[in-house]
């Protein structure tokens, strides 16, 4: 699939990024709880990388995950909402100081930003 092809930044392992993606995706819900993740030679061919960073990469989110014998790899009920959970903590704590100050920087109105 070409809309996966993705540009993999040299200064992270790539399963990181992988990791990361895979996150997301679960937090928009194109995977869903207590369905079937791809298969990890899909993801690889999926995302163009070794089926071994591919394995890394599940293995890392393996606490969101559980397999089912002769299914495969299923994403837990209720990790959508500790994913959200963490994600904002972690939004709030290293983003929004930067956003908040270029906020400031550019003198814009809070009323303009939810306009």
């Amino acid at each position: 699939m070409t809309e996966n092809v993705q540009t993999w930044h040299q200064d992270r392992p790539i399963y990181r990024q992988l990791m990361e993606q895979i996150v997301a995706r679960i937090l928009d819900q194109t995977y869903r709880e207590g369905e079937l993740l791809p298969s990890i030679r899909q993801l690889a061919n999926d995302f163009l990388v070794n089926p071994l960073t591919a394995a890394r990469a599940y293995r890392e989110l393996d606490e969101y995950t559980e397999t089912r014998r002769g299914v495969g790899l299923v994403v837990k009920e209720g990790v959508r909402e500790l994913l959200l959970r963490r994600e904002q903590k972690r939004f709030l704590r290293d983003e929004w100081p930067k956003v908040r100050e270029r906020i400031r920087a550019l003198e814009l109105d809070p009323a303009d930003l939810l306009g």
